[in-house]
């Protein structure tokens, strides 16, 4: 067995899978409103530096909280923003779950990238 035609095999298989093609679909009405795109994109650069400072053992400050809580509530009443999110979600789990599959045939600890724990 080749490892890297495995490789290639399952690139191709998460091409294919369902939770891409619906990430991809939704990416490309959300590239088409830049309004939302950058919306979306300050959302997500504020929710990572948010994560950063909890991984490094700092408090995130409840105003960070409510200004994250805020925005999220701004892009959920725009339909293809939160649907462009929640297929984010799931694609970003299914990806999870394959990093961990992997992790674990090759004993590696995965487990700051277990989306679940979050």
């Amino acid at each position: 067995m080749n490892v890297y035609d495995q490789a290639h095999s399952l690139a191709a298989a998460i091409k294919e899978s369902e939770e891409f093609k619906q990430y991809e679909e939704k990416k490309k009405v959300i590239d088409a409103n830049p309004q939302i795109k950058d919306a979306i994109n300050d959302f997500m650069k504020r929710q990572m530096e948010m994560q950063m400072a909890q991984m490094t053992g700092q408090e995130v400050g409840s105003d960070m909280m409510q200004q994250m809580q805020q925005l999220s509530a701004v892009l959920m009443q725009d339909p293809s923003a939160a649907q462009y999110l929640q297929c984010q979600m799931r694609f970003s789990m299914m990806m999870a779950d394959v990093y961990k599959i992997i992790g674990e045939a090759a004993d590696f600890d995965l487990s700051p990238f277990d989306m679940s724990r979050q």
